[in-house]
């Protein structure tokens, strides 16, 4: 599913799960984009988030970490509106995603789960059909979103042709195609050969530095998220572990890897999908 916006340690106490950052975040104000209060939802098997307490600041490139089946794309999905939370809320941009959905997410783009396309149009005619909904887009954006993707030289391609790696890169495309000021991104480099990992993280990088693109990021690819994001969120078994600054984590272990491995050791077991 995708849109293109103007679309520490846990502590057990009764009052439910408070996320601490380890190591402080330096003291100046920093414009929060997304607020995260209480979160928690749970399936019929029992599965699913509890409690979860999270702020991200402007700018930041932030790694939600956990391996397959940890609650990533559930908190992703309340966070975009798909699914509605048991209790808590999401707050974008100073707005609830329950209460005030279209303001929350009026800057958002995001792929959760699949990149989705029309197959049997082409791949600008699909960004076209997404293009109707902001009027500030014209077709020099649409050229210029494909272009940002690599995916400049397939515009007249459909997408029923393309590898799933390149219908990953369409679906960045139209999550990018607004330019929203927030990006949601569940395995974003899902279906990529490492030439289009490179690329794809080049564009974050690009688009948070020049643009002051904020973006929320899952993934259960370790390396990945160790070379493409500023600071991480554990999350396990529905619960978050921890929140680190990348630089932090680097100065105090050997690798991210290390870093995920001793957080889940403590808090749990270490599932071989994570590494």
């Amino acid at each position: 599913m995708i849109f293109s916006g103007p679309a520490h340690h846990v502590d057990h106490s009764p009052a439910g799960t408070v996320l601490r950052e380890t190591n402080a975040r330096e003291e100046q104000k920093v414009e929060k984009v997304i607020e995260i209060t209480g979160l928690t939802k749970t399936y019929p098997n029992h599965r699913g988030i509890e409690d979860i307490n999270l702020e991200i600041g402007k700018g930041d490139i932030f790694g939600f970490l956990g391996p397959n089946g940890a609650g990533k794309t559930t908190a992703m999905k309340i966070m975009t509106g798909l699914i509605r939370p048991d209790r808590g809320d999401v707050r974008i941009f100073g707005h609830s995603v329950l209460e005030e959905y279209e303001k929350a997410t009026a800057q958002v783009g995001s792929i959760i789960e699949i990149a989705e396309s029309h197959p049997y149009l082409s791949a600008w005619e699909n960004l076209k059909q997404i293009a109707r909904y902001y009027p500030h887009v014209d077709d020099s954006r649409l050229d210029e979103a494909l272009e940002l993707t690599g995916m400049l030289k397939y515009k007249h391609e459909k997408p029923r042709k393309f590898s799933l790696g390149m219908k990953q890169r369409l679906g960045i495309a139209a999550a990018i195609l607004s330019r929203p000021r927030l990006l949601i991104l569940d395995e974003p480099l899902n279906g990529l050969d490492v030439e289009g990992m490179i690329d794809i993280r080049r564009l974050i990088h690009r688009l948070a530095e020049e643009d002051n693109t904020t973006f929320f990021i899952s993934s259960h690819l370790i390396h990945d998220v160790e070379l493409t994001c500023t600071r991480i969120g554990v999350i396990l078994n529905g619960k978050m572990l921890s929140v680190q600054s990348m630089p932090d984590i680097l100065q105090n272990y050997a690798s991210l890897e290390n870093y995920f491995v001793s957080e889940v050791e403590r808090n749990g077991r270490v599932s071989s999908s994570a590494s």
